[in-house]
């Protein structure tokens, strides 16, 4: 990786070097590099763009980071990645796309990622979405995520902060006897930038569980839309909450649907879009912020 991706790298990732444990490095529609473990190994598909990953049952402590950084104005790619979670393992899965247009055409990321989660397995996966560039072109990325889980745990955690400047994201899962996923987004728009959300989760056998949480910031011209469908189909706890701050001449939708299809489920939906309150800002100006600064502090710390 060159300056600018090993940048979009270290915001990705957190990290400042190539981490440790099973990778794949995507730059510019290219493997840049790759990383396999004994219990983890990642191979290139044939049929298509992308790459399967596979988790031995029973792999503990260990980690696979896919960051895929673009650095090319005019750039366009649809990349398909499929997580096979073996039993009882748990692990750490960090993804997400960066890019850096310093052009006029527009550069655009669409990533779908399925996953097959075993029983007893538990995985936190983590995907960052970042954008920059001072040229005119556009940032445009569309993750996608297909969630499976046989019995199994996923914590995941989607965020983007900046540079994003059209995007439509659709989250679903399908979810058997005992499974559970915590789905966290974070979300902020300025300008004229759009975000689509859409959360799909179908619980379909007893015991399982769905608690999806959206915190947005639409500031400038910005648009958002956040949709949730919950649909409990068995004996199951379903939650769904979005809480949104408005800002400038923004906009922001929350349309949220839940369906029970089984006397024992449990559904619930929280929605909450509003400005900052004026007292916050005052106590933050007493404290010898203007009232930008304190806009920011507070901004910041809602999307914590």
């Amino acid at each position: 990786m060159d300056k600018i991706q090993m940048e979009l790298f270290e915001q990705l990732t957190g990290l400042h070097e190539i981490p440790a444990g099973a990778y794949n490095i995507r730059a510019n529609s290219k493997k840049d590099s790759r990383n396999t473990t004994a219990n983890i190994d990642i191979v290139t598909k044939e049929d298509k763009d992308g790459i399967d990953i596979y988790v031995k049952p029973g792999t503990k402590n260990e980690s696979v980071h896919i960051p895929v950084v673009i650095s090319k104005t005019g750039l366009v790619e649809c990349v398909y990645n499929d997580f096979h979670i073996g039993e009882g393992a748990d692990v750490l899965i960090v993804a997400g796309c960066g890019i850096h247009n310093s052009g006029d055409k527009l550069s655009r990321h669409d990533g779908i990622h399925t996953f097959y989660i075993g029983k007893n397995a538990r995985v936190k996966y983590v995907e960052k979405h970042y954008g920059k560039g001072d040229g005119n072109g556009e940032n445009v990325m569309n993750p996608t995520t297909i969630v499976n889980i046989e019995g199994g745990y996923m914590e995941m955690e989607t965020v983007q902060i900046k540079g994003i400047d059209s995007t439509n994201r659709v989250t679903k899962g399908k979810l058997d006897k005992d499974a559970k996923i915590v789905i966290t987004e974070r979300i902020m728009t300025h300008g004229n930038q759009t975000a689509t959300t859409r959360f799909e989760v179908d619980m379909d056998g007893d015991g399982s569980s769905a608690n999806v949480i959206s915190r947005s910031v639409a500031r400038d011209n910005s648009k958002q839309i956040f949709y949730s469908v919950i649909n409990g189909n068995a004996r199951c706890n379903g939650h769904s909450e979005c809480d949104a701050i408005i800002m400038d001449n923004a906009k922001i939708s929350a349309i949220p649907e839940i369906t029970a299809n089984d006397l024992d489920a449990s559904l619930i939906h929280e929605a909450a879009i509003g400005k900052i309150a004026g007292e916050q800002l005052i106590k933050l100006q007493t404290l010898g912020l203007t009232e930008a600064e304190a806009e920011e502090q507070i901004v910041n710390g809602f999307l914590k």
